[in-house]
């Protein structure tokens, strides 16, 4: 065991933690805006909104992340008409790419995430809040939105750990995270299972620490549903 080289190869994967978390918070933030508004036409009662709402979450849940990375970065950019639109500064950029495919991506699973969380919400506490003469917006805040957070916690914190994992895939549109330089390194030195190895044990550490911080706030939002000591 060379360990100058572990210790070489473990602070050069760190150096590109940043670039791997950052893409990872942006897509996940872009994830939600877009699931917030399929959520909204899913449940809006409009058979058209509805439709189209199905039909994103059909097509980005039924997919490989993969493809839809490949098709973003370099299927739109072979088009002409993207290269000569306004939007063309912000797509040729791997960066913003690798964003815009994770982040359409992650926004078909949070949004069946969030609809899940609303219909769970029970209708008599809904009709009860109502029959108080609260208003729409006070309805959502005291109580629509706390219960379906509460429900929608463990599944959110299972996608936003997979969306970590998922951006190991920007690798492969040159984009230097964790993954990509665990792969240079690999080719450099031939030294094949040690930067696979620290790569997957930072990724594992990173998940660990979101996974308790969602373990944390969950306890806190169900303090009811605590085992109580005999």
């Amino acid at each position: 065991m060379d360990w100058g080289l572990v210790a070489t190869t473990f602070w050069r994967l760190m150096g590109a933690l940043p670039l791997t978390l950052e893409v990872w918070f942006l897509s996940v933030v872009l994830g939600g805006l877009v699931a917030a508004g399929v959520t909204w036409m899913r449940v809006s009662g409009s058979k058209p909104l509805e439709i189209l709402a199905r039909a994103y979450v059909a097509v980005f849940r039924g997919t490989p992340l993969l493809i839809q990375l490949f098709i973003v970065y370099y299927g739109l950019a072979s088009l002409p008409a993207v290269r000569h639109s306004l939007f063309w500064p912000i797509l040729r950029e791997p960066f913003n790419c690798g964003v815009l495919a994770l982040g359409l991506c992650t926004a078909g699973y949070q949004a069946e995430i969030f609809r899940g969380a609303l219909l769970a919400v029970p209708h008599g506490a809904v009709e009860a809040a109502r029959a108080c003469g609260m208003s729409s917006l006070l309805l959502f805040r005291r109580i629509i939105f706390p219960i379906a957070l509460r429900h929608a916690l463990p599944a959110y914190s299972t996608e936003m750990i997979s969306m970590v994992k998922a951006t190991a895939l920007v690798s492969l549109i040159t984009l230097w995270d964790v993954m990509s330089v665990a792969l240079k390194i690999r080719n450099d030195t031939l030294v094949t299972y040690l930067p696979l190895i620290l790569a997957g044990a930072i990724y594992f550490t990173v998940n660990y620490i979101l996974g308790a911080a969602f373990l944390s706030l969950e306890r806190r939002l169900s303090p009811h549903l605590r085992a109580r000591p005999s």
